[in-house]
C-alpha cells in the first residue's frame, strides 16, 4: 500500500531538508451548520453546554436566544457571546470559551484510486496523507500523482469537484514519490471544500515469451522496454531480446514497431517478445 510507504518513508525521513506543514489554530476555524460547539462560560453551569448550529447559522443560548454563529470563527463566537452577556447585564466580567465538539458542517472529497472514496469531515487541520490515510490508503492501481482542486474561496460547496483542472479553482499537483522520499514540503495543508483526485496509474502490456505476461504499471514516465520485460521477469529461454515489437495506437490508429532494450514506452504500449530463429 503506497500510503503506507509514504508513512513510513515520512517517519524515517531526517527533518533538516524540509519543515513539516504548517498548523491552523482551532480558533480560526470557520463554524458552519451543524457544527456542534461546547461553550463554556466560567463558574456558570447554566449558561454552559453543547450547542448544534442550525441551518439559519445560529444557535439557541441560555438568555440571549438566537446567537448568529454560521460564518465566524470560533474566536468570533468567543467574543460574540461574551459581548452580549456584558450587555444584557447578566454578567460583569464573563469569561467564555469555545470549542468545536464536533465537525459537520465542512468536508472534504477523496475519489480516485484509494480504497474509501468520498467525503471527510474537516477538522479545521488536515494534511495531504491524513486525508489519504483516512481515505484507506490508495489501491494498487494508483498512480504516482494526487491532484487537490480548490475552490477559488477556498470553502466547499458541498459536492465534491467533478474536473481536476476546474478553471474556477486552483489546481496542485503533488507527488506521491517525492512524498515517500521524505519532502514534508509536499504534504500539502488541506482546506475545507478541497477535492483529492487519486487517478488510476497508466500501464503497459507485455506478451509474447516472457515469464509472466500482463499488464504493469509505469511508475514513471521515462519507462523502457528493459524495465517493463524486468516487472515480467526477463525473457524466457525462447525469447529474443532482439526481436521485439511495440504495438501502439497513434491517432486512433493502430501501429507496430521494431524495439530495442532502452526503446522508451508510451502509456498504453504492448510489448510483444518473439521467438528466438534457432
Amino acid at each position: 500500500m503506497l500510503i503506507l510507504v509514504l508513512v513510513m518513508a515520512l517517519q524515517a525521513a531526517p527533518a533538516a531538508p524540509a519543515a513539516p506543514a504548517p498548523t491552523v489554530d482551532p480558533r480560526l476555524y470557520t463554524v458552519g451548520p451543524n457544527d456542534v460547539l461546547l461553550v463554556t462560560v466560567f463558574n456558570q453551569p447554566s449558561l454552559s453546554g453543547k450547542f448544534t448550529v442550525e441551518a439559519d447559522g445560529t444557535l439557541a443560548f441560555p438568555l440571549l436566544g438566537r446567537v448568529a454563529a454560521g460564518g465566524l470563527s470560533v474566536r468570533a463566537i468567543e467574543d460574540k457571546v461574551r459581548e452580549r452577556l456584558l450587555a444584557a447585564g447578566y454578567l460583569n466580567d464573563p469569561k467564555v470559551s469555545v470549542v468545536v465538539d464536533q465537525y459537520r458542517s465542512q468536508q472534504i472529497f477523496v475519489m480516485g484510486e484509494v480504497k474509501q472514496p468520498g467525503n471527510l469531515q474537516y477538522t479545521g487541520s488536515m494534511t495531504l496523507i491524513e486525508a489519504l490515510a483516512r481515505a484507506g490508503s490508495t489501491t494498487e492501481r494508483a498512480g504516482t500523482e494526487v491532484v487537490i482542486v480548490r475552490s477559488g474561496s477556498g470553502v466547499g460547496s458541498g459536492a465534491p469537484a467533478q474536473n481536476p483542472n476546474a478553471p474556477n479553482g486552483n489546481t496542485i499537483r503533488v507527488s506521491l514519490q517525492n512524498l515517500q522520499s521524505g519532502a514534508l514540503a509536499q504534504n500539502v495543508p488541506l482546506q475545507a471544500g478541497d477535492t483529492i483526485f487519486v487517478p488510476r496509474a497508466v500501464t503497459v502490456f507485455v506478451s509474447g515469451e516472457v515469464r509472466t505476461p500482463g499488464e504493469y504499471v509505469m511508475r514513471t514516465s521515462a519507462m523502457t522496454v528493459r524495465q517493463a520485460l524486468a516487472l515480467a521477469g526477463g525473457v524466457t529461454e525462447r525469447g529474443s531480446s532482439r526481436r521485439i515489437q511495440i504495438i501502439r495506437m497513434v491517432n486512433g490508429k493502430e501501429e507496430t514497431y521494431s524495439a530495442g532494450l532502452q526503446t522508451p514506452l508510451t502509456a498504453g504500449d504492448t510489448i510483444v517478445v518473439h521467438e528466438r530463429f534457432f
